[in-house]
């Protein structure tokens, strides 16, 4: 029988290269931040304005995709180079549902979130 107390300790990754991955999701992550916030501008200065739901749904859309990157950040960044960039993919994932549903309410319910 093997024990498991003699395992051997993973050595952590890199920082150049957690940095790297951070980075490279970073930019996908940013993207998503900043078509929310044009979307957020686009509507907020249009002839209706939005109303205090609009801005709350807005706003959420904004500041979902920090949080979701630096959960996943947490979430990976003391294990290998391929689950980390599967856990920062994944909080991607959360991110791009989270915006199309965001973008589908716009666009059926657009009524509810204009006239501030």
């Amino acid at each position: 029988m093997t024990d498991m107390t003699d395992a051997t300790p993973t050595r952590p990754m890199p920082v150049w290269l957690t940095a790297t991955i951070a980075g490279v999701f970073g930019l996908f992550y940013a993207y998503a931040v900043w078509n929310a916030l044009a979307f957020l501008l686009i509507q907020a200065t249009g002839p209706l304005g939005l109303n205090g739901y609009g801005w709350a749904l807005l706003l959420s859309a904004v500041i979902f995709p920090l949080i979701a990157f630096a959960i996943a950040f947490w979430l990976g960044y003391r294990r290998r180079a391929g689950e980390f960039a599967l856990a920062l993919l994944a909080g991607l994932g959360l991110v791009a549902v989270f915006w199309l549903n965001v973008v589908g309410y716009a666009t059926v319910y657009g009524a509810s979130l204009l006239g501030g």
